[in-house]
């Protein structure tokens, strides 16, 4: 991509308005923070005062708006704290410019490097920069910088008192995490029943995992209704692909497969009725029709071998999720209701379902819920996913930190880049004949971000949004003339549109923070048309900063391709040999490493499209791997993720004999994969001779009928498909030897 439609894509990124769910109760909760903060240091002190404390609250509210799954009285806080040491620090060196910029450089290195811990940390260490910026352009003496640093603090706290005194919807963020994955799943469901392969984003998963992990007092204090539910959307996946699949299912055609879209346009009624109940912590209320077509029926159409038993798991595994509910289930039924699904599944244990052996299924899934028994019961809370307190997080986030020491770092570089940037434009913003030059390095510290396509579309937003906000508010107070409690008051108003618009999107955020910041220097008394031309332009030369240094010094994705494939591989390879051996020793499977197997997985394909997604815009030529070899590649993995997730809804009976021919097959697939994951990274062709091999010899033991070797023999297609993917030349064409 060249730099000039680079910059076109950026620019239209940053512009994007999204439409997005509003929460105006919570927005208003935090303006009234504000506004609790302004309306007492404006009545007991000074105009000033008001002003500096104000940015405090401010950002202190940012915080709680972040995608963190921690309390939010507790990111209130810590963005307190930081923002008091951080100002108290800056009034400090304020009287010696030498000392302000050394002091300026290092804080911004640290909050650089914050990246590292997470984006909710990186954000706040930012605001702390910008908010020292801002705050220390008020002269005072020592004792003076520590009144200013409580008066920060004390907006981060009333921020905290008001989540604790006016709670609103608490635990939403848990439930939306939760009820978003059985929606996704609702969603896959239906998808499946016109296409038999349809992929599945496994990002909603993933956030309902990190929702799930908690405080020790989180987890004593959360509803019963978030108990035990994720364990059982992540085992419902997998079922269902496997009775869609025509190759491990029923036929593609005929009566069977009606029966499957049957089952799976019942299955999607029921998630979504899960995800409704407990997005709103209400009873799950279902349809009668879904329920009836939950049961195993007496005529018709009727499934045989995996198909069967994968319907019959899946009816299981509805009705634990419906019966996991706190609240009694309600169905909307005439006066004699269906019996729910559970029975119906029960009434044919010798397919093997997992509600016919529950014993095993205990043993398989320490601490998830077993069949029709209270959730909180047999989910204890040793099983329970706990995160870090704030104390135990210090030396989890020095030990992320230290990792990112290395010059290769993006964090690092980013981290170097902000350095310098926000010294630079704090020293030509002092040089040039505007006020408040400060404004030049908070609109870079602001802007700034590890990547490049965050960087250049937040910073045609900030300008963008600038000039609408400084436009807007200089018209006001020219026109109205208003005073210093009109103009907290307007001040206020823009703070609660900025909390309530601020998900959709940078340009309106940035708008109602110019606005915002026109009106509390009001306050202060500032005229408000140098306010505006001061704003503007020191806005614009911080933005172009901030642009020119990652042009400068750059951290591309596009060269780390081929690192996140090689990754990718590897931890899909590790998935695919832990279910593939658990077939191989049934006694000795272990449903935990497979479980642990599969995180990995979808953790190393999320960074690769993360990766991939940000070279997309990158304007740098490919290096060692073409747009078209990428797709074709992210295309064979996700298959050989499909494959083994297939084969894994299908685990044998422990008392199956053991399989040598799979044990040899997951064996040369081990040996395999770390020579192909540095072939991946150097370039060089992928020989899969081995793993042929070992499968030739499967089929010749055990035949093409078994499951197993049908999921093989898929698995080994989507390795040929990768390797002819990746050793495509210039000109389209496969230079690689496939063996068919």
């Amino acid at each position: 991509m060249t730099w000039l439609r680079a910059l076109k894509e950026t620019a239209r990124t940053g512009l994007t308005i999204e439409r997005t769910r509003l929460e105006p109760l919570v927005a208003l909760r935090g303006a009234c923070g504000v506004a609790i903060v302004i309306g007492l240091i404006l009545w007991l002190e000074s105009p000033p005062l008001a002003v500096a404390s104000a940015f405090g609250a401010f950002a202190s509210g940012i915080a709680t708006f972040q995608r963190s799954w921690r309390p939010r009285p507790v990111l209130a806080l810590a963005a307190a704290g930081g923002l008091a040491v951080s100002t108290f620090l800056g009034y400090v060196a304020a009287a010696h410019p030498l000392a302000f910029v050394i002091l300026l450089g290092a804080w911004s290195l640290l909050a650089g490097m914050a990246w590292a811990v997470g984006p909710v940390s990186g954000l706040v260490a930012t605001q702390m920069v910008a908010v020292m910026l801002v705050t220390v352009t008020l002269p005072t003496s020592v004792l003076g910088a520590v009144h200013h640093a409580a008066l920060i603090a004390f907006g981060g706290l009333v921020q905290a008192a008001l989540i604790v005194l006016v709670p609103i919807r608490p635990w939403g963020a848990q439930r939306d995490a939760l009820a978003d994955a059985f929606a996704a799943e609702a969603d896959f469901a239906r998808r499946l029943r016109e296409d038999p392969v349809a992929p599945f984003d496994p990002q909603p998963l993933m956030d309902a995992r990190h929702a799930a992990s908690m405080t020790p007092r989180q987890a004593r204090r959360r509803p019963r209704q978030l108990r035990g539910y994720r364990a059982l959307a992540e085992r419902i996946r997998p079922v269902l692909a496997s009775l869609a699949d025509p190759v491990v299912g029923a036929p593609a055609t005929g009566p069977e497969r009606e029966r499957v879209r049957d089952l799976l346009q019942a299955a999607g009624t029921v998630l979504d009725a899960v995800a409704h109940a407990i997005r709103w912590g209400k009873p799950v209320r279902l349809p009668v029709e879904a329920m009836a077509v939950l049961e195993v029926p007496a005529s018709g159409p009727m499934l045989h071998g995996a198909a069967r038993r994968s319907a019959l798991r899946l009816m299981a595994l509805l009705a634990e999720v419906v019966e996991s509910a706190d609240e009694p289930l309600e169905t909307v039924a005439p006066a004699h209701p269906t019996p729910p699904p559970a029975a119906s599944a029960a009434e044919s244990p010798a397919e093997g379902t997992a509600a016919a052996r529950p014993a095993d299924r205990e043993a398989d899934r320490p601490g998830e819920p077993t069949g029709g028994q209270p959730v909180a019961q047999v989910a204890p809370a040793r099983h329970t996913l706990l995160r870090p307190t704030v104390p135990r997080l210090v030396p989890l986030a020095l030990r992320a930190i230290h990792r990112e020491l290395r010059w290769g770092s993006p964090v690092l570089r980013h981290a170097m880049r902000l350095a310098a940037v926000a010294c630079a434009g704090y020293l030509l913003g002092s040089l040039l004949p505007l006020g408040h030059g400060y404004w030049a390095p908070m609109a870079s510290v602001m802007v700034m971000r590890p990547d490049f396509e965050q960087t250049y579309a937040r910073g045609v937003a900030r300008f963008t949004g600038t000039l609408v906000g400084v436009a807007l508010g200089g018209a006001v107070m020219a026109l109205a003339r208003p005073g210093e409690w009109v103009s907290a008051g307007l001040a206020v108003v823009c703070v609660g549109l900025m909390y309530l618009l601020m998900r959709t999107g940078f340009t309106v955020a940035s708008a109602c923070i110019s606005a915002y910041v026109v009106f509390l220097l009001g306050i202060a008394g500032e005229g408000w048309s140098q306010t505006v031309q001061d704003r503007v332009g020191l806005t614009l030369l911080g933005g172009l900063l901030a642009m020119a240094a990652y042009a400068l010094f750059p951290a591309w994705e596009t060269p780390k391709l081929r690192d996140r494939l090689a990754d990718w591989l590897q931890a899909n390879g590790r998935y695919a040999v832990a279910v593939f051996g658990g077939h191989a020793h049934p006694l000795e499977r272990r449903p935990r490493h497979v479980r642990d197997a599969l995180l990995d997985a979808r953790a190393a394909r999320l960074a690769w499209e993360q990766s991939e997604a940000r070279a997309q815009a990158e304007p740098v030529r490919h290096r060692g791997i073409s747009r078209r070899s990428a797709g074709a590649a992210q295309t064979a993995l996700s298959t050989m993720g499909r494959v083994t997730m297939l084969l894994e809804a299908h685990p044998p009976d422990r008392s199956a004999p053991a399989s040598p021919a799979a044990e040899e097959f997951a064996a040369a697939l081990r040996g395999a994969l770390p020579d192909a994951a540095d072939a991946v990274r150097a370039r060089q062709p992928l020989d899969w001779t081995a793993v042929h091999a070992a499968l030739d010899a499967w089929r010749t033991r055990e035949g093409t009928e078994a499951l197993p070797v049908r999921c093989a023999e898929l698995l080994v297609d989507a390795l040929d498909e990768l390797a002819g993917a990746l050793s495509r030349g210039p000109g389209g064409k496969n230079r690689a030897r496939r063996r068919v």
